[in-house]
């Protein structure tokens, strides 16, 4: 999927008029025609699902959360939930250049990691005013490494003001089937997902706020790895390792970071020569002596021990040269030029178009970030902003945006930690 990119000087961008949202019921037929169209995706990897608790809590409206493993989880709850009227909350920048469409779909725009006023309040007109059931992504972020994202504390207060059905659907197989780093190349694998009742309207005014996050923390819990090794089954596709270096970017023998390459099946080190074979279940095979991990997820967490090394010792500094791209409003990408962005213990720092683009992003603002992997086909990308615009940086040199995802969650919980 590729979305409309205008080139712009900025200070016309930053001059647009920012555009109002109001949530409006979804259309039959245009959610009728997506049905039918994500029948064939579903078909190829065999989905089918189960219904838990799901007897006797009426017709809805509900407010539906899912785990986010890949672009394949829109078209499941279109699947699990027609002819239901189903709200999704969906980014920004889904609507660029397409609000009408989506707007036919009930989408409900919000902006990633950023405090969204306008969002609950939509979110409360679709259930109490149109009687329409919301789909949230609470991760917000496609996982990474197979397991659940950072989630956002708190919730319990909306679903409390919401008052109603809260539902879980938890897919089983996406990620296999279209992990993020894999350049949105689609391998034939079993999708199931399990349709849940989280909490009815009794046991939300019973539960403490801290004992519905405690609940949401194990629901969303997952390791599409570690489960796919125990399961034994196979990714039988060449292209398996295809943009591993993605969320494996440092090397465990030389510690050399960017130089990592994943091609076809194998993870190679570009300035050692240390090369990796991603098997048929997952796991990793050192084909050039000792191997240092056999686990996708301990390699990854090794990486994430490293990042907070080097912030608890003061060294963490990346200035990263970037292609930046601003969303404004629901039209276009707006590509302004050239900048720097900078990532330190204070936060992002983005400067470009001859310095007439200042932006700095607290990292006290931002419980992760939203750092994505061949973003509409464009390249990797790191996003911040408010509720003016969003900012879009691609890094130039290799940068592994991972890094900064990583790095952003920990500078975040070390100031939560601090009481600042």
């Amino acid at each position: 999927m590729k979305i409309k990119v205008i080139n712009a000087p900025f200070e016309k961008v930053k001059a647009l008029k920012k555009p109002k949202f109001i949530a409006k019921r979804p259309n039959l037929l245009f959610r009728t025609l997506v049905r039918i169209l994500v029948s064939g995706e579903l078909r190829y990897c065999n989905f089918s699902f189960t219904k838990t608790r799901m007897d006797d809590i009426g017709k809805g409206p509900y407010f539906i959360l899912m785990n986010h493993s890949c672009f394949l989880d829109l078209k499941i709850a279109f699947r699990l939930f027609y002819p239901m009227a189903v709200m999704p909350v969906a980014t920004t920048d889904a609507l660029m250049g397409k609000a009408w469409l989506m707007r036919q779909l009930g989408c409900i725009p919000t902006r990633k990691f950023v405090t969204d006023v306008p969002l609950v309040k939509n979110i409360m007109r679709a259930i109490q005013k149109l009687k329409t059931s919301v789909l949230m992504y609470p991760e917000a972020g496609y996982s990474f490494d197979g397991r659940k994202t950072v989630l956002q504390k708190g919730l319990g207060r909306l679903f409390k003001r919401l008052d109603v059905p809260v539902i879980m659907v938890k897919t089983d197989g996406a990620f296999l089937h279209d992990p993020l780093y894999n350049n949105l190349k689609q391998r034939k694998t079993k999708v199931t997902a399990e349709v849940k009742c989280l909490f009815n309207r009794d046991e939300l005014k019973e539960k403490t706020n801290e004992e519905i996050d405690a609940v949401l923390e194990e629901e969303f819990s997952f390791n599409a790895f570690k489960k796919q090794l125990a399961d034994k089954r196979k990714v039988e596709e060449k292209f398996r390792a295809e943009g591993l270096h993605r969320i494996l970017f440092r090397c465990p023998h030389c510690q050399s970071e960017g130089k990592t390459v994943g091609e076809g099946i194998t993870l190679t080190c570009k300035e050692c020569g240390a090369v990796y074979e991603m098997t048929e279940y997952g796991s990793l095979n050192c084909r050039t002596g000792e191997g240092k991990f056999n686990s996708v997820t301990d390699w990854y967490d090794w990486q994430k021990e490293c990042v907070k090394r080097d912030i608890s010792a003061g060294q963490y500094r990346e200035e990263i040269p970037v292609d930046i791209g601003i969303v404004a409003d629901y039209k276009a990408l707006y590509k302004v030029g050239a900048g720097s962005l900078l990532h330190d213990e204070s936060g992002i720092t983005i400067t470009g178009c001859n310095s007439d683009l200042f932006y700095h992003h607290p990292a006290k603002l931002s419980y992760t970030l939203n750092s994505d992997f061949y973003w509409y086909e464009m390249g990797d990308v790191i996003s911040v902003g408010d509720d003016k615009m969003l900012y879009y940086c691609f890094p130039q040199n290799g940068f592994p945006v991972a890094k900064a995802r990583i790095a952003a969650e920990i500078l975040y919980e070390n100031i939560k930690n601090k009481g600042n």
